[in-house]
């Protein structure tokens, strides 16, 4: 029934946000000073989340995605409340865009699975506090490096202790740009002095990286949600294991080596680092410390020919993994752009890498927002893109 009704639903994807965020407004004027000013990347969110939920329904993660969803969402302030209208907008969107198909047991069981998302939603972000977990991390702004016009190394010091894993993520939230939160690897092992470093890209007509890369000085505060993501060593020790990275997809990796030059320094592996450009091979020096740090470890730098396209740089990449052998063998971490992600999967997989053998992060999507067709006539002549959930399936971009 769930499945069902969302199917119709998300086929008028953005009728229903529109009408979802008009009536919880409405109806809740006090929540709208929660919400960004800019509420198209929190209308693909929302739409991110709930298919990811509709399309894990037996799947034995979901009350942790549940639970670390519930733990994010204390950095929005999120209450009981919160929930409860949001939960009463929920439904009301889905009556308006599902038309016939919101019978009374679609309504019955809808709500009965809100109230189940809520409740172990609320349960994670109860356990976060429980453990004396903070909502957010106040960071203080020491080091603001530049590289270029488009590229910023920010340092912070979070002035509590903040506990993550190499390869890990933070949500960073600037008062330069309110309520608005935005996804960044963290660039290092942990720290003895504590503090952690960002790598951040201008995004051309993104808020909040143009006010990180180009505003943003030493002596300035920054939120940092709750450390997350996948992107952290599994490897057993003595395992073969291959790491590429393109642009700040840098940041993860080099936090990975950092902890393995520090606990496996007998390490065996391969480093791609790919560029647009050599101007952009911004990691090269500390690519370099770690080679020396770590014997076993290949280095390889790729970047597009002077006076060629920069999508260049991924097909010499693609070229150079199929002159490798034993990627049935190795371990990769891959981090970089969704469509660089996707190509470069799509190429292991072939070259014989098990899938569940490359390891990366999906991160959540800052943008975008595609109109569904909803009818038979707009899907023929303009078929619906992939999933909501799944950005890595839409058209790739080459670095």
């Amino acid at each position: 029934m769930l499945r069902s009704t969302f199917a119709v639903v998300e086929r008028r994807a953005e009728h229903a946000v529109t009408f979802f965020y008009s009536h919880l407004f409405w109806n809740n004027p006090a929540l709208r000073e929660l919400f960004p000013e800019d509420m198209r990347p929190q209308r693909d969110r929302l739409f991110a989340a709930l298919t990811h939920v509709v399309t894990h329904l037996e799947t034995p993660g979901l009350t942790e995605y549940l639970g670390r969803l519930g733990r994010d969402h204390r950095k929005f302030l999120a209450s009981p409340t919160l929930y409860a209208a949001v939960g009463s907008s929920l439904l009301a969107a889905f009556a308006h865009a599902a038309g016939s198909a919101w019978t009374p047991a679609a309504e019955k069981a809808w709500a009965e699975a809100y109230g189940h998302v809520a409740d172990l939603m609320l349960a994670g972000a109860d356990e976060a506090a429980g453990a004396g977990e903070p909502a957010w991390w106040d960071a203080d702004v020491v080091r603001h490096e530049r590289h270029g016009e488009d590229l910023a190394v920010l340092t912070l010091r979070p002035r509590q202790p903040l506990p993550y894993l190499p390869g890990q993520y933070v949500s960073v939230s600037s008062l330069r740009v309110p309520r608005v939160w935005r996804t960044y690897s963290l660039a290092d092992a942990p720290r003895p002095d504590g503090t952690v470093e960002l790598h951040v890209s201008r995004i051309r007509g993104g808020a909040m990286s143009t006010a990180l890369v180009e505003e943003t000085g030493p002596g300035e505060t920054l939120r940092l949600s709750a450390p997350g993501g996948a992107l952290t060593a599994r490897t057993e020790p003595g395992g073969l294991r291959t790491y590429i990275c393109a642009g700040t997809g840098w940041a993860p990796v080099r936090a990975l080596l950092a902890a393995a030059a520090k606990d496996e320094p007998e390490l065996k592996g391969r480093l791609f680092v790919v560029a647009r450009a050599k101007g952009y091979l911004y990691g090269r020096r500390d690519a370099e410390h770690l080679r020396e740090r770590l014997p076993g470890l290949s280095v390889t730098y790729i970047t597009s020919a002077p006076g060629h396209p920069k999508d260049q740089a991924t097909e010499r990449l693609l070229q150079s993994l199929r002159a490798c052998v034993h990627w049935a063998s190795h371990d990769v971490y891959l981090a970089g752009p969704p469509g660089f992600l996707t190509e470069v999967t799509e190429t292991l997989v072939e070259l014989g890498t098990e899938a569940a053998r490359i390891h990366h992060d999906t991160l959540p999507p800052v943008g975008g927002f595609t109109v569904r067709p909803s009818t038979a006539a707009e899907r023929l002549l303009g078929p619906p893109s992939p999933p909501w959930h799944d950005p890595e399936a839409r058209a790739p971009r080459r670095l």
